[in-house]
This record gives C-alpha cells, structure tokens and sequence, in this order.
C-alpha cells in the first residue's frame, strides 16, 4: 500500500503579515539564494539557501522546533524545503502562498537591497537570447536553429517537472551567488532568535 504524499501547507501574505503584526511570528527561513535574499526580504526572516537546507536539514532540525514558514519568490522551491524537512522528521510547517511576490503585492514590509533581476527574468533572458540568436544565425548555418529547439524542450520539460536546469545553472554565477551562508553562522543565528 503506497502512502501519498501530505499536501504542502501554505499560509497566505495576510495572515502572516497579522501574525507579524501581533507578535505571534512563526520562524521564517528564506530559501532563496543570498542573492535574491539581499534584493529584498521578510524582515526576521534567515536566510537558509534551498541547497544549504537539503545539504544541512538534520542540523538545523534541533533549532526548528517552532512554526516554521518557508519563503521563496513564488512558493516553489519553498514546497521543495518542505518536503526536505518534512522527510527529516520536522513538523509545523507552511509554505508562504505565493512567496515573496505575493508578500510585496500585499503591500507587507520588506528590507532591500541592491537591486538586481530575478531567477525567472534571468532565464527568460538567456533562454530568449539563445532562441533568437540561433534563429538569426540558423538563416546562414544550417541546424542552428536546433539550439534553439533544445533550448525550448529544456523549458518544456522545467515546466512539466517543476525544475530548472537552466535556473540551477544560473545561480551558480557569482551575480547571483553572493557569499553563501555558513551552516554555522545560520544555525548561531537561529539561537540567538526570540
């Protein structure tokens, strides 16, 4: 008999801004890259980068006892974190509806940073690029423009598997990688929380 999976537990913007606002703040681990968390964050939300989390889930368990909320840009790769903590054994909790995107639409407080493009806009870029640059050089080398197919099938498969190679290969660059957050230096800041 198969077990099916549990369904992500989310907590939309309002109500975690209410709970903000009244003192009652779940933990809050951003599981986007140091990148992406400089540009703009939840305000008392640690930065805790989805790789790191996967690579480091059993030490960071005996500080997550608590609530727990877990943000990304849109909830993505906060429901990949969920999953990683839910089969290390750690319980309560949620995913922000929506993640960050949803968070600033709803007018909540954010810290920023230096500005810089998203993951998503960044794909969108190198992606299109490659697919007319190959268009356009397709009309003098012949089978150019299968660059551009593949390039479109990897987009294909990302969206059908919820992935993105493209998206992984990206945040490896130094733009978008930033220092990365110590395992030591996260889990000292999880004890030092309210």
């Amino acid at each position: 008999m198969s077990t099916a999976p549990t369904p992500t537990s989310s907590l939309t913007s309002a109500a975690l801004h209410q709970l903000v606002q009244e003192g009652r703040a779940p933990r809050l681990l951003d599981v986007r890259t140091p990148g992406e968390f400089r540009t703009a964050h939840i305000p008392g939300s640690y930065n805790v980068p989805l790789s790191t989390l996967r690579e480091h889930r059993a030490e960071l368990l005996a500080h997550l006892d608590e609530d727990v909320v877990l943000v990304c840009r849109s909830g993505q790769r906060a429901a990949q974190a969920e999953k990683a903590l839910s089969e290390a054994g750690l319980p309560n909790l949620r995913v922000l509806e929506g993640g960050i995107v949803a968070w600033e639409t709803a007018g909540a407080p954010v810290n920023r940073g230096p500005e810089r493009w998203d993951m998503e806009r960044q794909v969108r870029l190198v992606a299109g690029s490659i697919v007319l640059a190959t268009g356009l050089v397709g009309v003098l080398v012949p089978g150019a423009h299968l660059i551009g197919t593949a390039v479109g099938a990897g987009l294909t498969y990302a969206a059908l598997s919820n992935s993105c190679a493209m998206g992984v290969l990206l945040s490896k660059l130094p733009y978008n990688r930033g220092p990365r957050p110590d395992i030591r230096t996260v889990i000292a800041e999880l004890r030092r929380a309210p």
